[in-house]
């Protein structure tokens, strides 16, 4: 990415010695016998656990089974979502689209899987590398009266350390009312409380233009991305908390 060398070279420290056996610890209580082609196909993250992670506006994601694939064992997901622009600093929002590339373990059942978890990806994002376990721990195929859901716990780490949360999605961009105590008994059984959740934004207002978009007018140059992404209050600050050189101290 465009900012990796910045980040890597200039102002991102690391910690030594991370201990990430958290990431390893995970639930008890997740789908059995979870059908990955039931996510195939475009869903909306309506309600999320972890600010730094899951709560930014306008997200959908698509789930497709790779080019050549038989099976849904492993999956590509194409996330979307806008990043919010503080108003005092000029308001808007840039739009931004990531990949990611699943692997199911629970389709893989030959295979070990310790932790029990559903699925898990690795990548990069801002210079990082990122593993990230997914566990579904309830859904809902539309029948019995509660619309679709998927709740899903994840636990992941880079090498700043731990992160987890959980997240909802929904084929309609807010979690239909129906859905919600099915919702909340699988949070509670997991531990979690859904009332601690926050609804996320998918209206996506069109009254401004991105400012990722060349017609929006707004004169935004790489100095304003890389305010946006590393200034404080930035994205990086939300994903990656401590790199300014907390673990130093």
């Amino acid at each position: 990415m465009l900012l990796s060398p910045y980040l890597n070279n200039k102002r991102l420290t690391v910690p030594k010695n991370v201990d990430n056996s958290a990431e390893d610890i995970g639930y008890t209580n997740t789908v059995k016998n979870f059908d990955p082609n039931s996510l195939v196909g475009t869903w909306y993250k309506t309600d999320g656990l972890n600010p730094n992670y899951d709560l930014f506006d306008c997200q959908t994601n698509v789930f497709s089974i790779p080019s050549g694939s038989k099976d849904a064992s492993e999956l590509d997901l194409g996330i979307f979502l806008r990043v919010l622009r503080p108003k005092e600093y000029g308001g808007g929002f840039w739009e931004n689209a990531l990949t990611e590339h699943m692997v199911v373990d629970a389709a893989n059942k030959d295979e070990p899987n310790p932790t029990g978890r559903t699925m898990h990806t690795e990548g990069k994002m801002y210079g990082l590398k990122f593993n990230e376990n997914w566990y579904i721990l309830g859904e809902s195929d539309g029948k019995k009266d509660v619309p679709p859901f998927k709740l899903v716990a994840y636990k992941g780490h880079t090498l700043q350390g731990n992160y987890e949360g959980a997240f909802v999605f929904a084929k309609e961009p807010r979690l239909p009312a129906a859905a919600i105590p099915a919702v909340r008994e699988a949070a509670a059984n997991a531990g979690l409380d859904f009332a601690k959740f926050t609804r996320i934004d998918n209206t996506c207002p069109t009254t401004s233009l991105a400012l990722n978009d060349p017609d929006a007018g707004t004169g935004t140059t790489t100095t304003d991305w890389i305010d946006l992404v590393v200034g404080e209050g930035g994205v990086i600050d939300w994903v990656v908390p401590g790199w300014r050189g907390e673990y130093n101290k």
